[in-house]
């Protein structure tokens, strides 16, 4: 208590009662520090790519590590080196839209020049400096106490395993690339050669052999027309009818007087695109366009998904002219894109060659020296090609055990649920590229790719500038999805009754594998997290560490700026300005 006598001023002290020790609310960094995190990527497939090049560059003080099991980047176009394996969709659309390829060769690239595309891009950005080739992650363990992830990382090469940790892990492994030998008695049992779509020998010479090819899958579709130029005679083994889809850029296959199978840009287009980027650009977009344009025809009931039937079987018919009674034997009761659809370039006109036969009874047991089917015939063969696919149930490659000691296996045995196909309840700071509920029946994966990444750095970066160290998903969030997921299916075609990976393998039961909509559907569900459907741990249990200790990182170092004064950095209201003016001049 201040009191004023004459001139006298004396202070008056009153002792403080002791108060209660508060709350720290004051965090000792600036409110725009980029706090140091560690990004684990498991997987240099494109999602590994293009993960390892957004982190770099919206994430700041970010350590990347991408660790690879494989001898070589490039994930499926790095594995899969079948006869005939290509994209199945046009190339233009299966590329990084931050990286336009003008050099294309083919309409539908292989998967070599895939390869060679997606390693460019990776050398390009740097990002090889970040990947440990034949590095396997083998096992992954949330700890509370850090908010880390622990990792046991083998060496392949050396043999050893040692120990790593990160903040945020990145599954992006993919779904289809653990292959496994079909279930057939005797298989191992054939005194030829055994080969597997997936794990294919280049170094074997098929020429002049009887061959038999069993799946009529997408890669079946691609091997049988691939393989019987140089073979004596194929074998494919159909087990259950497909449709075979009309290719993209009809007009443009007209135009050139060719199939799509001979489709291959000529040096002078490719000159024109690298020097013409508008020409680029025009022809890019009618493609993406078409490629964006068929969603009606999955929904019950549109025009699109009604006329489809026909649309498919003019196009068979056309296909299969040579031999028009073979289209009684392929064409399915279900309708267009129940199953994954292929153009199949060539596929339905090798079925017409005299030297393909194809067999739709099923195969009941491998011997030394062929096949044996129901209906008790054997068929000779010198070389079995099993396009069989891939374990499509989405368990798992290695433990991973999230909150509580629940491992992801035991979550998803029942079946494997997600947070828009990209995170899971109980496993903090974790998001998976291409997980259960992420695949496209039809439209533009790459776009879907990209925008789930997209979607991985919102969340890291709210993770830093909020202070968060372990940022997961609510549980109702999982379900509200997983219930979403199983009324859309149900008015689509993905949900009718045909054997199909997006149902696991299985004629019926729940749509596991696709996105609930179409690729432009995801680009706007990815473009703005929902923040609310999440829970949050922070740095020092302090919520409020995100406003800091009241400095920026500019004053403390010293290097202030007022560019926020800048023309091109003031947000003029031109838009209101112009709209006012209309109606003061009306």
């Amino acid at each position: 208590m201040l009191h004023l006598v004459g001139q006298t001023t004396s202070v008056e002290t009153i002792p403080k009662k002791s108060q209660p020790a508060s709350r720290c609310f004051v965090e000792p960094r600036s409110i725009d520090e980029s706090r140091a995190l560690r990004v684990v990527i498991i997987g240099s497939g494109i999602s590994g790519i293009i993960s390892s090049i957004r982190f770099r560059q919206r994430i700041p003080n970010v350590d990347i590590c991408v660790y690879e099991k494989n001898s070589d980047i490039g994930g499926t176009w790095y594995e899969n080196r079948y006869p005939g394996c290509a994209c199945d969709i046009p190339a233009h659309t299966y590329q990084a839209t931050f990286e336009p390829n003008k050099e294309w060769s083919t309409f539908y690239a292989s998967s070599s020049e895939i390869h060679r595309y997606w390693k460019r891009v990776a050398h390009k950005y740097d990002c090889m400096k970040y990947v440990k080739l034949k590095h396997e992650v083998s096992e992954a363990v949330w700890n509370e106490q850090k908010s880390k992830w622990q990792l046991q990382v083998r060496d392949i090469d050396g043999g050893s395993t040692y120990s790593d940790q990160c903040d945020v892990l990145i599954s992006a492994t993919g779904a289809l690339n653990n292959w496994k030998w079909p279930n057939i008695p005797g298989l191992h049992d054939f005194k030829g050669k055994l080969l597997h779509s997936a794990s294919w020998d280049e170094s074997y010479d098929y020429s002049g052999k009887r061959v038999a090819v069993i799946g009529n899958g997408s890669s079946g579709i691609q091997i049988v027309p691939a393989m019987l130029p140089k073979v004596a005679h194929l074998d494919h083994y159909v087990r259950g009818r497909t449709w075979i889809a009309p290719t993209f850029a009809r007009e443009e296959i007209d135009k050139r007087g060719v199939e799509i199978e001979n489709f291959s840009f000529t040096p002078e287009e490719i000159e024109t695109f690298k020097k013409d980027h508008q020409a680029y650009q025009r022809f890019r977009k009618e493609i993406e366009l078409e490629l964006q344009s068929v969603h009606g025809t999955t929904i019950l009931g549109t025009p699109e998904q009604v006329e489809a039937r026909d649309v498919f079987l003019k196009n068979m018919k056309r296909r299969l002219s040579k031999n028009p009674e073979l289209l009684s034997s392929l064409v399915p009761s279900f309708p267009p894109a129940c199953r994954r659809l292929t153009p199949g370039p060539g596929y339905l006109e090798a079925l017409t060659e005299d030297k393909v036969s194809m067999i739709a009874s099923n195969i009941v047991q491998v011997v030394a020296d062929g096949i044996i089917t129901a209906d008790g015939t054997h068929h000779p063969t010198d070389v079995i090609v099993c396009a069989t696919g891939f374990d499509t149930t989405f368990a798992p490659r290695f433990p991973i055990t999230g909150r509580g000691g629940i491992s992801l296996a035991d979550r998803w045995q029942k079946t494997p649920e997600t947070y828009l196909s990209v995170m899971v309840d109980g496993f903090p700071n974790y998001f998976i590229s291409l997980g259960p509920n992420s695949a496209l029946g039809e439209g533009n994966l790459l776009l879907l790719i990209e925008k789930a990444i997209d979607y991985f750095t919102f969340c890291v970066q709210k993770m830093q500038r909020d202070n968060i160290r372990a940022l997961a998903v609510r549980k109702d969030a999982v379900s509200r999805f997983t219930r979403y997921c199983d009324q859309y299916f149900a008015q689509t075609v993905f949900g009718l009754k045909c054997r199909s990976w997006y149902k696991g393998g299985a004629e019926d039961g729940r749509v596991t594998a696709l996105w609930p909509g179409s690729s432009l559907h995801s680009l706007k569900v990815f473009a703005h997290p929902r923040w609310e459907e999440f829970t949050y741990e922070y740095v020092n249990d302090n919520p409020n560490g995100w406003i800091g200790d009241g400095w920026t990182e500019n004053e403390k170092n010293k290097a202030i700026h007022v560019d926020y004064l800048d023309d091109d950095q003031v947000d003029f209201p031109k838009q209101v300005l112009n709209v006012a003016s209309v109606r003061v001049g009306a």
